[in-house]
C-alpha cells in the first residue's frame, strides 16, 4: 500500500474548525482544495458580479496552492458551481485567463444555492505537483 505524507492547508477560516475541513490537503504530489468562495464578513468579495468574485476566489486558490508546494500549472482538475448558469460565459472567461495554456479537465454545474445567498460561484480543483506543462 502507498503511504502519504498529509500537509492541511487552512486559510485560517472560522469556519475550518467548526465544519471541519481544510482549505486544502496535500497528500504526497497530489493537492485537493475544497470549494472556495469570494465570502467575508461584510458579504462576497465582488457584489453581485460572479465574474470579480471568480477572481477573488482564485486569489484565495492561488495562496492555497502556494502552501501547498503547488501552482496553477499544476492544475489537473477544476470544479465550478454556478447559482445562475447564465453566468458561465463570463466566470469561464476568468478561469480561461487562468488556465487556457494549462486546460485542466473541467466541470461547470448549476447549483441550487451556496452557503450564502450573495455567493454566485464556488470553485475547486485538484493538482499534480509535478505535473506542469514543460516550458519552452
Amino acid at each position: 500500500m502507498t503511504e502519504y505524507t498529509r500537509q492541511n492547508i487552512s486559510s485560517g477560516s472560522v469556519w475550518e474548525p467548526v465544519v471541519g475541513y481544510s482549505r486544502a490537503v496535500r497528500a504526497g504530489a497530489f493537492v485537493f482544495v475544497a470549494g472556495t468562495t469570494a465570502s467575508s464578513p461584510d458579504g462576497a468579495v465582488g457584489g453581485a458580479d460572479a465574474a470579480a468574485q471568480a477572481r477573488e476566489i482564485f486569489v484565495r486558490i492561488g495562496a492555497a496552492l502556494q502552501q501547498a508546494g503547488a501552482s496553477f500549472e499544476e492544475v489537473v482538475r477544476s470544479r465550478v458551481y454556478l447559482t445562475d448558469i447564465a453566468d458561465f460565459d463570463a466566470v469561464g472567461a476568468v478561469h480561461g485567463e487562468i488556465f487556457g495554456a494549462i486546460r485542466p479537465a473541467l466541470v461547470a454545474v448549476a447549483v441550487g444555492a451556496l452557503a450564502a445567498p450573495d455567493l454566485l460561484v464556488e470553485i475547486e480543483l485538484d493538482a499534480i505537483i509535478g505535473a506542469a506543462l514543460p516550458t519552452s
